[in-house]
C-alpha cells in the first residue's frame, strides 16, 4: 500500500494544546492517582506521585484541565485553599457520593502543573457559583497589585501570581445547569465582564459548547456572545453500545471493535459542521474549537464503584486515540485544544495505579509516539488502501508534520487481523536518515496489567530504504511514527578578524 507525504504542502500549525489532558475529582483520578500527600510512603514531590510526574513529563502534556467536568459546577474554590486541617469536607454527589476533603485544591493543582510542565486550564463554576466567586478566583491567581485576594494568596504562602490564562466558564450547562443556549449565552457575557486581565496575563475565555452534534447551541452562542469569547468547547465520547449498556472495555469481538473505531471517526463530521457555523460568524477563525472532553466510555470494571468510571485500556483504545488525534490535526484551523478524558484511573486514561503500583496504557504510548507533532507544521498525506470487510473506514489513518526541518509521519493500521505492507514516499523531502517506532503486534485485545505492566510497549520499527522510498509493515491494530531527517547543513567556519583591524575597530 502506498502512503504519500507532500512535504512541501504546508497546512498550518498543529497546536501542542490538542495533546491536553483532563483531571477531575472523580474516582481515583486525583486521590491515589495523581496525589497521595506528602506523608505517603509512595515516593512523591509535594504530594504528587514521582512515577506519574516522570510519565507526564515524558509525553510532554501541554495543558491540564481541572477541577472538572461536572464536578466544576459544584466546586467552590475557597474550600480548597488555606491550611488543609481547616478545609471543609463535602460530599461529592456528582461522582460516587464519597467524601471530598479538599486536600487537593488550587495551590496543589498549580504545583502539579509546575512539576509536569503543563499550563493550567481552570474550569469555573457557572451552574451553582456566582460571578463574584469566579471573578475573585481569577484575581487570587493572577493579580499582583495589593488587594483582598492578593493578600489572601500571600497569607496562604504564595507571593507572586501564577498568571493562569485558560479559563472555562461552566461545564455542560445544557446538562448540569439545565440551561437553554440563549440563557447560557447571556450568563457567559455576564461572567466574562468581570473576568479581568491582570498584568501581562490575557485570559483565554472559553465558553461551554455543544453536546456533540447540537448545532443550535453553537449557532446561538456564536451569534449572541461571539465577540466576547475566545474559544468554544465540544464534548464527544466514543461509546460502542447504548448509554445504559456501553460495552466492555476488554471483552469485545471484531464487529464491536470496528463499530468503536467508526464511532470515534464520526467526530470528524461533527467538527466540520460546527466549523461551518463558526465560520458564519467568525470567518477569520479567531475563535478556537476546544474538544476538551473526548475518548472512549465503556461500562465500569466489575467490582468498582459505578460512579468512579474506572475502565481498562486496550489496543482498541490506542486506535481510537490515533484516529482522534489525526482528525484534530486535519482540522487544525479551528481545533486548537483537546483534552482526553481522563488522565489517571478514569475512562481512557494515560495511567492506571494500584497502591504503589503504576502502569502506562496503550493510549499513553500513542501520545508518546505523537508528541513529535506538537507545534509542528502539518503537511498533506495520501493513501491508497483496499476497504476492510465489515468496516466503513479506510484501512489506514495517517498524519504528518514538519518541525525544525525533520519530517514525522504517523500511521495506524486499523485492520483487526491483516498486516499492511507500506511503501512510504515523501515528496519534496530528501532524507538521509530514517528511523521508526511502533506500538502493537496484532492483538486488538492487548493491554497492560499490574502483573504484566509492559505487555504492550513501544518498540523499534524495522525499515528498509529502497529507491528513495521507505518500506515497512504495519501489523493489525498497530500505530507507528517514522522520522525522516535531512542532511545537516554544513556551517562555514567562523572567520577571525585580524588582530590589528579588530583593535583599530574597537578603539573607535
Amino acid at each position: 500500500m502506498k502512503l504519500i507525504v507532500d512535504a512541501c504542502n504546508l497546512q498550518g500549525r498543529i497546536s501542542r494544546h490538542v495533546y491536553g489532558q483532563f483531571s477531575e475529582h472523580l474516582g481515583h483520578c486525583i486521590y491515589d492517582g495523581l496525589y497521595v500527600g506528602e506523608k505517603s510512603k509512595i515516593p512523591n514531590i509535594d504530594g504528587v506521585r514521582k512515577d506519574v510526574i516522570e510519565v507526564l513529563r515524558r509525553i510532554r502534556i501541554p495543558n491540564l484541565r481541572w477541577p472538572g467536568g461536572c464536578f466544576a459546577d459544584c466546586y467552590h474554590w475557597r474550600d480548597g485553599i488555606g491550611p488543609r486541617s481547616k478545609r471543609p469536607c463535602i460530599v461529592n454527589d456528582t461522582w460516587g457520593g464519597v467524601t471530598e476533603d479538599n486536600s487537593f485544591g488550587t495551590h496543589e493543582f498549580l504545583r502539579l502543573c509546575e512539576l509536569i510542565g503543563a499550563e493550567p486550564y481552570i474550569n469555573g463554576n457557572v451552574s451553582s457559583g456566582t460571578v463574584q466567586e469566579m471573578s475573585q478566583w481569577i484575581e487570587y491567581l493572577n493579580a499582583k497589585v495589593q488587594g483582598p485576594m492578593t493578600e489572601l494568596r500571600r497569607k496562604n504562602g504564595r507571593k507572586e501570581p501564577w498568571g493562569v490564562k485558560f479559563w472555562g466558564f461552566g461545564n455542560e450547562p445544557w446538562g448540569d445547569g439545565h440551561m437553554r443556549p440563549e440563557y447560557y449565552a447571556d450568563q457567559f457575557r455576564r461572567y466574562t465582564t468581570y473576568a479581568r486581565d491582570y498584568g501581562d496575563t490575557k485570559l483565554v475565555r472559553i465558553a461551554a459548547g455543544a453536546n456533540g452534534g447540537d448545532m443550535n447551541w453553537t449557532e446561538v452562542l456564536m451569534q449572541s456572545a461571539g465577540q466576547w469569547l475566545d474559544a468554544v468547547t465540544l464534548h464527544y465520547y466514543t461509546v460502542p453500545g447504548v448509554w445504559e449498556h456501553k460495552g466492555s472495555a476488554t471483552k469485545f469481538d471484531v464487529p464491536e471493535y470496528y463499530t468503536t473505531l467508526e464511532k470515534a471517526a464520526a467526530i470528524e463530521g461533527i467538527i466540520a459542521k460546527q466549523s461551518v457555523i463558526m465560520d458564519k460568524y467568525d470567518p477569520d477563525a479567531r475563535v478556537g474549537l476546544f474538544v476538551d472532553e473526548w475518548g472512549t466510555w465503556f461500562d465500569v470494571e466489575e467490582g468498582t464503584n459505578p460512579g468512579f468510571l474506572h475502565q481498562q485500556n486496550t489496543m482498541r483504545d490506542a486506535m481510537v486515540a490515533a484516529i482522534s488525534l489525526n482528525t484534530f490535526h486535519r482540522h487544525n484551523r479551528r481545533v486548537r485544544m483537546a483534552n482526553i478524558a481522563q488522565l489517571v484511573n478514569v475512562l481512557q486514561a494515560m495511567i492506571l495505579t494500584e497502591g504503589e503500583k503504576m502502569l502506562v496504557t496503550p493510549t499513553c504510548h500513542v501520545f508518546d509516539l505523537y508528541k513529535v507533532h506538537q507545534d509542528a507544521d502539518r503537511v498533506e498525506t495520501f493513501a491508497q488502501a483496499a476497504p476492510i470487510d465489515g468496516c466503513k473506514l479506510p484501512a489506514i489513518t495517517h498524519t504528518a508534520s514538519v518541525k525544525d526541518g525533520v519530517l514525522h509521519v504517523s500511521a495506524a493500521n486499523i485492520h483487526a487481523d491483516k498486516a499492511l505492507p507500506i511503501e512510504l514516499e515523501a515528496w519534496g523531502f530528501d532524507a538521509v536518515s530514517v528511523s521508526g517506532e511502533i506500538l502493537g503486534s496484532g492483538d486488538i485485545h492487548a493491554l497492560n496489567t499490574f502483573r504484566k505492566p509492559n505487555a504492550v510497549k513501544i518498540r523499534k520499527l524495522d525499515l528498509v530504504v529502497k529507491g528513495g522510498k521507505v518500506l515497512f509493515e504495519l501489523p493489525p491494530c498497530s500505530v507507528a511514527t517514522i522520522t525522516l531527517k535531512p542532511a545537516a547543513a554544513k556551517k562555514a567556519p567562523a572567520k577571525k578578524a585580524p588582530v590589528k583591524k579588530a583593535a583599530k575597530k574597537a578603539s573607535r
